[in-house]
Formats: structure tokens, sequence, C-alpha cells
């Protein structure tokens, strides 16, 4: 008698076997890694060139929902409320849409090298956002524009993957491969053509990455396409076990491979774009933090996924907060990605290759 979709997905390869190794072993980890990640928070609150103490950053917030005894200063409110709090907020979501991007295209595709750079929407959104920059636009025509082409880029990727129907996956990772490679030189050219002393130096700096500019506007901004993405890949995680199976057998258990590997593209670029828009270019979030998810929870995409979500966040606010306490000047936050990410990758796959893929 065959199985159910959700009882194949429980069973599937995706899904580490042995008893306290599957979801029931790992998902009580879960409330672990928001408690750490809400520690986090708060801690990027605090911490900075202007120290707010702890307590007072505590009673400063429960004071917006709470009657509290005024004790914090005004300095203090405004850097928590007003410059710190989007920055942070910001950075969970930018992190989380990300790592779980990241963690959903390498279980789409089977690879554990892919990351939301592969499916070209991450050059298309930065060739939009330096666009705008470079014809002088404001600030809500870089997010538009960064957001609109990384759509753009996801377009000419998925009419490419309907080329070849025999090998849909292989025509999607060409296809992504092609659009980011054009939407690259098309970078280059604007950096190439804009002025050095005015224009140059902000696009430069925007494609590095960066949350400096942070608002409640761009959290908003962000929000709406990251959440809405990242609500529909948490919805179809248990789909990506069955797609491990291969497509034959996901077909048998009444899960369509090319409609489900679609929608799930479409939810990774809307946040990929969403992510590109309000913070510029941040490599290694969805190469490393999916490992580190896998690493600690197992191959089961039911639990792996939200777990890479939160890891996500957590680890670009800890990046973030360096980039802006380390230095008197601001790094940019691709440059700390890479130089910490990096070499944390190899050490990483040098220690546990053989537990988060000998399955």
């Amino acid at each position: 008698m065959t199985a159910s979709a959700p009882e194949a997905a429980t069973a599937s390869p995706a899904a580490p076997g042995g008893p306290g190794t599957g979801a029931r072993g790992r998902r009580p980890r879960l409330p672990l890694f928001a408690a750490a990640t809400v520690v986090v928070a708060l801690a990027a609150l605090a911490l900075g060139r202007y120290v707010v103490p702890p307590n007072e950053m505590v009673r400063l917030l429960a004071g917006q929902f709470f009657p509290v005894d005024r004790t914090w200063t005004g300095v203090e409110e405004t850097v928590v409320l007003d410059v710190r709090l989007p920055r942070v907020l910001l950075s969970l979501l930018v992190g989380g849409g990300l790592a779980l991007g990241g963690a959903a295209l390498q279980g789409v595709f089977r690879n554990p090298l892919v990351s939301p750079d592969v499916i070209g929407v991450a050059s298309g959104a930065s060739f939009g956002g330096v666009l705008a920059l470079l014809l002088g636009l404001g600030s809500f025509a870089v997010v538009g524009g960064a957001f609109g082409f990384g759509l753009l880029a996801l377009a000419v990727v998925m009419l490419i993957g309907r080329l070849n129907s025999g090998s849909p996956i292989l025509m999607i990772v060409l296809g992504g491969t092609v659009t980011g490679a054009f939407f690259t030189a098309l970078v280059s050219f604007a950096k190439y053509v804009a002025d050095p002393e005015s224009q140059l130096p902000s696009i430069v700096f925007w494609l590095l990455g960066s949350l400096a500019t942070a608002t409640y506007a761009k959290v908003v901004t962000a929000a709406v396409p990251i959440l809405a993405g990242a609500a529909v890949v948490l919805a179809l995680r248990w789909r990506l076990n069955v797609l491990s199976l291969g497509d034959d057998d996901a077909t048998a258990l009444g899960v369509p491979p090319r409609l489900t590997r679609n929608v799930l593209l479409c939810a990774v670029a809307l946040m990929t774009a969403g992510s590109v828009a309000v913070a510029g270019l941040v490599g290694w979030v969805g190469l490393v933090v999916p490992h580190l998810a896998r690493l600690w929870t197992g191959s089961d995409h039911r639990v792996q996924l939200p777990s890479a979500f939160l890891i996500g966040g957590a680890y670009l606010t800890v990046i973030d907060t360096l980039s802006r306490t380390l230095t008197a000047t601001e790094i940019p936050l691709g440059i700390l990605t890479a130089v910490i990410g990096a070499p944390f990758f190899i050490v990483l796959l040098a220690r546990s290759r053989d537990r988060m893929w000998s399955q």
C-alpha cells in the first residue's frame, strides 16, 4: 500500500534516520534557536559606540507597551528606538531570508554549494539598484529598481528553464548562470561610466552591502516580500523531503515536481530581491547558514528550514554589530561575511562533511 506524501516525507532519505535524529528528536531545538536569536537581537540593541546599559534598554523597550517609570535618557531612547531597532529588525529579516532561500535551493537542486546567487536574482537586483544610483534617483527608486530587476531576472531564468523539458533543473542552473553574468556585466558597465567623484563611491558601497541607512520604512519594504516568500517556503518544506526521492517517486506520491520547484524558486527570488533591495549584496549567508542548520538539526527540511531562518537572522545581526563597532568607520557587510564566512565554511566542511552529507 502506497504511503501518503507527508508520511513519505518523514521516511524519505532527506530525513536522517535513527532515534533522536528525525524531526521528533530535532524539533525541540527550534525554541532554543528562537531564544538565542532574541538574545542576539537584544545584545545588538545595547552594543555600539554608545553603549546602553542592558537594564535600561530592557526597561526602555518595555516602556513602549507597559507603564514603566522612565529611568533612561533621551539619548538612549533615540539610539535604541530610532537608530538601532530598525537596523536590527532589518538584519533579522535579511539574514533570515537569505539563509532560508539558500537552504531551500540546496534542497531543490540537491547540491550543497547552491546559494541564492545561482538563480541570477541577486545580480539582477544589484543592477536595478546601481541603475537608480547612476541616474541620481532617490532611495525609494533604488529599492524599487533593485526589486523590479530582481523579479525580471527571475522571469528570464524561468523562460530559459522552459527551453528543455527533459532537464528542468539543469536549464534553470544554466539560465541563472547566464542571467547573472549578463546583469553582472551591466553592473560593471554602470561602474565604468559612473562619475568617479560623486557616483562611483556610493555605487561601490551599496554593492558591498550595508544596513547603515536602515529605517522603519525599509523594514516594512523588506518585510513584505521576505515574509511572503518565507511563508511559501515553510508551507512547502515537507515537499522538499518528497522531492529528494526523485521526480518519478514524487509524482507517484502526488507532488508535482516541476510546479513545486517553480513555486519554491519564485518564493526564494522574492526573498532575495527584497533583501538586496534594502541591504545591497550580502554574500555567504545563503551558503554558510544552511550548512549550520543542517549540522545542528539534520536533513529533515521540516525542521531545517525554520532553523535556517532563525540562525540566519542571528548570524547577520552579529555580523552587522561587528561592522559598526570594530573600526571607526563602518565596514561593509559583504566584506565581513566573506572574511568570516569563507574560513568558517572551510572548517565546517572539513569537520562535518560526513555527518551532513553521508545520507
